[in-house]
């Protein structure tokens, strides 16, 4: 850092706006982002003490990288290359890498592996990983998708999505679903509990002892649930856990109310139940879309805080803690806050059915 005044800083147009998009862009790593905040300030003529103290950092780094730009500009906030080994492996040999990872697969094995990898490459297997690391590559997952084909998707997105954004007035909105099958588990071996330095264990292999279907519709603005358990899945526990909404929502409230496509919901006794209650609003969800049904996400933290780890007994057992969990859910309500608009969603499905046409247009 140069000793004496420091140095002053003007910024042309151009200048200034790449280092205010360096601000703002979240994308943006923190380092660089604290320079050009550095050299912003400095611009506007702060002291160096100042811009220290706003930023809480010390005065000789405002000092390095106000001396830094002011003699090489935007490239003087680059790191300066590190002391060390110089690079073994060629540009070449690490584009022929990721190409042969991105477009082949081995002969016995449906992804590559970093040992796989490094025999087929030639190369060390720590490069391998490096080179995956820095671009992001992970053969060994794979995640699943499937789009709706629903010929009324976008109509049935818009109407879901507006009634989580734009309630009607004097409404409810309720999200319906059933989580069927769910299992009674209890481990064949006692559990060994947590202690310093050792996870959790149970034994892989469990006991059976029944199972329960929960009908569920969750308050999306108040966070409350209603839940009843039930021992069969049918259009009359459906009608009988609508008489329950029913009877739990002041008379003077529409319902509108979401739910998927399943046979159980469009029965000619459902049909007829809705008929007579003209209160009752039913929204249908696109097919293959559970992710609209923001019941689903409640039906998630169930089953991760209570269902996956816990040992119940029989079904009565099991039931009992799903009425515990609601009954402590319903004591302290969080609502399930949705944030994307319609407009967001299908410009993301668009996004993403072009790309994967341009993929499979490559192969």
């Amino acid at each position: 850092m140069a000793r004496g005044r420091a140095s002053s800083i003007e910024l042309s147009d151009a200048e200034r706006v790449e280092l205010e998009g360096q601000v703002r862009r979240r994308t943006t790593p923190q380092g660089a982002a604290l320079r050009a905040r550095i050299v912003l300030r400095a611009a506007d003529g702060v002291l160096n003490t100042v811009i220290a103290e706003e930023l809480g950092i010390g005065p000789h780094t405002v000092g390095k990288w106000r001396e830094r730009f002011a003699r090489d500009r935007l490239d003087g906030l680059s790191d300066e290359p590190r002391p060390g080994a110089p690079r073994t492996v060629s540009d070449q040999a690490i584009a022929e890498l990721i190409q042969k990872t991105l477009e082949t697969t081995p002969p016995d094995a449906t992804h590559w592996s970093v040992r796989t990898m490094a025999r087929a490459a030639q190369v060390a297997p720590s490069t391998v990983h490096k080179v995956w690391r820095a671009f992001g590559l992970q053969p060994h997952r794979a995640e699943t998708f499937k789009l709706s084909t629903d010929p009324q998707f976008i109509e049935k997105v818009r109407d879901i999505v507006g009634l989580y954004l734009n309630p009607p007035e004097r409404a409810i909105v309720l999200c319906v679903d059933e989580k069927t099958q769910v299992q009674a588990l209890d481990r064949t071996q006692p559990l060994l509990s947590l202690r310093p330095g050792q996870a959790e264990r149970r034994s892989h292999d469990y006991k059976r002892h029944g199972t329960t279907s929960l009908f569920a519709a969750l308050d999306v603005a108040m966070g409350n649930v209603i839940g009843r358990c039930f021992q069969r899945h049918r259009a009359a526990e459906f009608r009988k856990f609508l008489d329950l909404i029913e009877a739990s929502v002041p008379a003077d409230l529409d319902i509108h109310v979401v739910m998927d496509n399943a046979s159980t919901h469009k029965t000619k006794l459902i049909r007829d139940w809705f008929a007579k209650r003209p209160r009752w609003h039913a929204h249908f969800t696109p097919t293959s879309s559970s992710w609209i049904n923001q019941v689903e996400r409640f039906f998630a933290l169930l089953t991760d805080r209570q269902l996956r780890r816990g040992v119940h007994r029989s079904t009565a057992e099991l039931e009992a803690a799903i009425r515990v969990f609601i009954d402590t859910n319903n004591a302290d309500p969080k609502s399930f806050r949705w944030t994307k608009t319609a407009d967001d969603i299908l410009a993301s499905i668009q996004r993403f059915c072009t790309r994967t046409l341009a993929e499979q247009g490559k192969v």
